[in-house]
Parts: structure tokens; sequence; C-alpha cells
């Protein structure tokens, strides 16, 4: 079960399950992109099974070939920051697909403002989608996981989870915020030694989904910190999954910038962000997010 999966990496890692055979659930708020995400899947299904048909037909099918049913793909539209909407679309799913074994918690939003120019609304939204929505789909569906000691939890988390920057600060609380929930969730699950549920924290630097277009660090550094391909980004993270590493930071520098700031004094990391140009990075894209708003606000006669 795959949350957020109408877009962005949500999309892609779909796309990932699906070229292996997984049966999948896709949850995302919007209901037409979702089902965009579900024909990507399917067409990806009808290649393998084309693939097998003819490998099966030129006398190469040595593995038994995966019965049509076992490809499917199901949608729900859910708002993961309602907790009693999660509750009632994961009964749905326990009812009509079946108990969930993979569960990737990936849905996020960013409000794209300073605080104090940031609505109250949209600082409790951020905290839903972004934190709260892993307490509630976790409830919902690890109870079996513990019955029958076997799951996977992914947590789609952040870089912005490890260390901070200006201007986010609600984006950086929630990721900090799921960041001690899923640490914390796979103590306990190793303090009730159920080592057959695994868990899998996920930490990318910028990703270019566009969720952060505009924003910038110097110039200077940008061509060897550039913004990640979203195909890599998600390549990087299910081989960490499929390999159960409980943790993947891409690039490998996020690890010596969260050793850095875990170590150096306040002032000494304020001094390695502005050498790097990420004391300010997110102003341009504040800037823009602002800019779009009052475009929309002109258009529409506000």
């Amino acid at each position: 079960l795959i949350t957020g999966a109408g877009s962005g990496l949500g999309r892609l890692f779909a796309l990932e399950f699906a070229r292996r055979r997984a049966l999948l659930v896709l949850w995302d708020i919007n209901t037409q992109s979702n089902e965009e995400t579900a024909g990507m899947v399917r067409h990806i299904y009808r290649d393998l099974e084309a693939a097998d048909a003819a490998a099966l037909q030129a006398g190469n099918g040595e593995e038994e070939i995966l019965p049509h049913c076992n490809l499917q793909v199901f949608t729900y539209t859910c708002d993961v920051g309602k907790r009693e909407n999660v509750y009632l679309t994961a009964e749905r799913v326990r009812k009509e697909v079946g108990e969930v074994s993979v569960l990737v918690n990936n849905a996020g939003v960013v409000s794209g403002h300073h605080l104090l120019e940031c609505p109250d609304e949209l600082i409790e939204r951020t905290m839903m989608v972004n934190c709260h929505a892993h307490f509630w789909t976790t409830k919902a569906f690890l109870p079996t996981m513990l019955e029958i000691n076997h799951g996977h939890i992914v947590t789609v988390a952040s870089s912005l989870g490890l260390f901070s920057t200006a201007g986010v600060e609600d984006y950086c609380a929630s990721k900090f915020g799921v960041v001690g929930f899923h640490e914390s969730l796979s103590h306990e699950l190793k303090a009730a030694e159920k080592d057959g549920i695994k868990t899998t924290l996920v930490c990318p630097y910028l990703v270019d989904t566009g969720m952060f277009r505009g924003c910038r660090i110097r110039k200077e550094i940008e061509p060897f910190l550039p913004p990640l391909k979203p195909d890599y980004c998600v390549k990087q993270a299910m081989q960490a999954i499929l390999t159960d590493q409980p943790m993947i930071c891409t690039p490998r520098l996020m690890y010596i910038v969260t050793f850095m700031k875990s170590i150096l004094p306040f002032e000494a990391v304020v001094c390695m962000y502005r050498f790097l140009g990420a004391d300010k990075c997110m102003y341009p894209f504040i800037a823009q997010r602002k800019q779009a708003t009052n475009n929309n606000e002109a258009k529409n006669g506000i």
C-alpha cells in the first residue's frame, strides 16, 4: 500500500513495485491522478504478462508463471490527514483486497510560507499529512503484521527531518516528528522481538518533483549538489527496501552533514549553512509560491 501514489515519488514507487509483480493498493486524495498511476501500473502488468506468455511459448519459461489474478492494482481516494478517513479506507482495503504486508507512508505536503505569514490551517494540515497520518496508517495495518510477525513499514521522510533550514518551520517540524516516530517504532518492534517486521526510513535531499520549485543553494556549490532525479531517488530507496536496510539517505553526503550537525556547535553549523547557501535556500521557493498565490487571487478577482 502506497500513500500519495497519484504523483511524484509515490507514483514512481508504484511503478517500481509493479515491475516486481506486487499486488498494489494506491491511496491519494486526488482520484484522477491516482487512476492515472493505476493505468501506468496496469500497462506494466500487461507487458509482464506478454513477456511471460512469449517465454512460455518459446519454451524458456523455467519458472512458474504468476497467475493473472496476482497482478492487480486497487485505488482508493483517501485524505490521510483525516484520521477517520484513514481508518474507514483501511477497513475497506482489508475487506476488498486483504491484509497489507508492505506499507509505504509517502504522502506529503508543503505550505510554502514564512511562519508569521502561514495560516494556522496550513500549519495544521502540514502536520496532519506529513506526520500524524503515519500514526493512523500504522495503527491500521500494524496489528496483523504483529500477529504473523511479517511486514515492512517504509517512512518517506526528508533530509529536512534530520537537519533544518529557514522559512519552512512547519515542514521541518513535521519531518523531524515523523523521523522520531519511525525510530521509536523501530525500537518498539525490536524490543518486542518482532524481527519479521522490517522498517526503512527514507531521507532524500531535495528531489526535483516540483514540490520545492525555485529552491536554490549557493551557485558555486549547486553543480556538486544538484536536486535529485526522482527516478534515482526511488531506485535507491527500493534497493534499501528490498535489502531490509533500516535507513537510506541520498546522496550519501547527507550522512556527513547530519553527523557534522550533531557534533558541531550551533554557530559552526550556521557558518556551514552560509557557506553552502543553505541558510536561505528556501526563500526563492517561498517567493515563487507567494507570487503564484497573488496571481491566482488576482485572476479570481479577490
